[in-house]
């Protein structure tokens, strides 16, 4: 079996896996990052998109061996000492879910988007999020929430020392930033 060395949600991680497992097993099964669904396993709807290098990809399109080396954020990675990131917050306070199935990936997938371009229109969001569905809404409320935590993001980004931690866009500053810790691999199988 491949041995692999992956840092997800900041926490390092040294385990070996099956050769066809995909990413997004791994991130559920072994490791109990369960924020992070299955939706279609075809790489359609976008449920399990996670960032890889602060890029997102969608979990269930990459073999968990290629994630070797690399360093992995989930929605659960998101959060700093119990407060939301600005991206869940917004997602929260617009109402931008009905069954939140989506939710997760929506928000990885949005916060890519907001790195390249921090300022975009409500047509680059749409454009953005196009390989994510939801099957719920009607994208209104996702947009403004994009919108929203975007601005917020750019405050953040303006306030004197403000860095961007290794994979997520701004939300705390590196002084702020938790230590990162050591973990073996979750559950035995």
């Amino acid at each position: 079996m491949p041995h692999i060395r992956v840092t997800v949600d900041g926490v390092s991680y040294d385990d070996q896996v099956e050769a066809r497992r995909l990413l997004v097993h791994y991130l559920r099964e072994q490791l109990g990052k369960v924020g992070t669904p299955v939706g279609c396993d075809t790489t359609n709807c976008g449920a399990c998109t996670v960032l890889m290098d602060g890029r997102s990809v969608k979990s269930c399109s990459v073999l968990a061996c290629q994630a070797d080396g690399h360093d992995i954020t989930t929605v659960e990675g998101l959060s700093s000492d119990g407060d939301l990131h600005p991206m869940q917050r917004a997602f929260h306070e617009n109402h931008a879910l009905q069954c939140g199935y989506c939710t997760p990936g929506m928000m990885i997938a949005a916060l890519d988007l907001l790195r390249d371009n921090p300022d975009p229109s409500d047509d680059e969001i749409r454009e953005g999020l196009e390989g994510n569905m939801c099957r719920c809404t009607g994208y209104v409320n996702i947009v403004r929430a994009v919108r929203d935590a975007a601005a917020v993001l750019r405050a953040q980004a303006a306030a004197p020392g403000s860095e961007p931690r290794a994979g997520v866009p701004p939300q705390v500053t590196p002084d702020q930033e938790p230590a990162r810790q050591t973990a073996s691999g979750g559950a035995a199988s």
